[in-house]
């Protein structure tokens, strides 16, 4: 009886190691803490959310089923800490990353992944220079700060009629770069820049900055950051007097910066989003849902550009067979699909095909595209 009953349990296990499923670990990183945390957890739900789905209808990844896990860190929208997070992913084991969010973050942890060899999908960087690297894992599933910032500039003097702009920038690879651009794209267009300042993106206090700028009296005042530095800057703009029209790149188009700007924002308030309204995304409307009833939380920003890399590697992975990045990068740099921002593939360097632009204008209390 006793060598029947230990044969069963053999048996048993023998079953269970044989239907056991192999876990394939995906990485995630964006600040998760600090000022703009919620744009960094709107990200991370974004990947999240595409993994699980994933995981409820069955993943087969060459012929064996699999669980795909999500491990999620904190680079605090620093790019030291990006750094050890990425090392961090990296001995963990991950077979992909989504992330960073800040250009500055991504910039510098794409050379561990690429020296690991592993793929990682940025759906927020937006600094060109992340895929001017020439990495063969690096992608994207957002528009470039060329792109974003050519229509800025333009839009600035055609559309808002500026002849003289003011351009402040918070030094970092994001704000700096798209500031540049934004720049560049003015001055062909026939603008003058007539002041050029910068700040940090931990300060709150503008009033130096913005009191030497309104003597110079631009019709369009230009800041290339995030939400937590434009909300509390439009204030100020109040403050001081300041009648300029604002405007922004996607850092700062989120509800979040409608909040932090309070009764300071006005019509003369604009942004820009390197991508489609999330009402005109051909998946826009069902994944606001599903997001809404999965976290019980709104859609900032970032959320469905995470959702689209996270499906472009659970793509490569199941069509290669693997979940190795030696097998599946190839599939990776090949993958041409419909998703919830729109049709998914890259280019040799890695950038979104269709990357597309939409500028927004404040109204009625919610950023309206135009």
């Amino acid at each position: 009886m006793k060598k029947t009953l230990v044969a069963a349990a053999i048996l048993g296990l023998g079953l269970s190691a044989a239907h056991a499923q192999e876990v394939v670990k995906i990485g995630g990183a964006a600040p998760l803490t600090g000022t703009i945390a919620h744009l960094g957890k709107d990200l991370e739900n974004g990947a999240r959310l595409a993994l699980e789905e994933a995981n409820a209808r069955g993943v087969t990844i060459g012929g064996k089923p699999v669980k795909l896990e999500f491990m999620g860190e904190d680079d605090q929208a620093d790019p030291r800490t990006g750094t050890t997070v990425a090392q961090r992913l990296v001995d963990a084991g991950v077979k992909a990353v989504v992330g960073h969010l800040n250009s500055g973050t991504s910039i510098p942890a794409s050379r561990i992944y690429h020296q690991a060899g592993i793929a990682q999908i940025t759906p927020a960087s937006t600094n060109p220079k992340l895929t001017q690297q020439k990495y063969p894992g690096v992608f994207r599933t957002i528009a470039n700060d060329v792109q974003q910032g050519s229509v800025l500039g333009k839009f600035a003097v055609e559309s808002l009629g500026a002849k003289k702009i003011a351009i402040i920038d918070d030094r970092t690879a994001y704000g700096q770069g798209l500031a540049d651009e934004t720049e560049k794209a003015a001055k062909s267009a026939g603008a003058q820049i007539v002041a050029r300042e910068f700040t940090t993106d931990k300060a709150t206090d503008f009033n130096s900055i913005l009191t030497k700028i309104r003597s110079a009296n631009p019709d369009v005042i230009f800041f290339g950051g995030m939400d937590a530095q434009a909300g509390p800057m439009l204030r100020q703009f109040k403050q001081l007097g300041i009648t300029a029209k604002f405007l922004s790149g996607d850092g700062s188009c989120s509800p979040e910066m409608i909040k932090l700007a309070g009764d300071a924002i006005g019509a003369n308030a604009y942004c820009s989003m390197a991508g489609l309204p999330i009402e005109k995304m051909p998946g826009g409307a069902d994944f606001r849902a599903r997001y809404k009833k999965r976290f019980n939380a709104d859609v900032q920003i970032y959320s469905p550009y995470a959702y689209d890399a996270a499906t472009a590697i659970i793509t490569a992975m199941e069509k290669a067979g693997s979940a190795e990045p030696s097998k599946y990068l190839p599939e990776l740099k090949k993958v041409n699909f419909d998703g919830v921002i729109g049709n998914i593939s890259f280019d040799d360097k890695g950038d979104l095909k269709q990357g597309s632009i939409t500028v927004y204008q404040f109204k009625d209390g919610a950023w309206v595209p135009l």
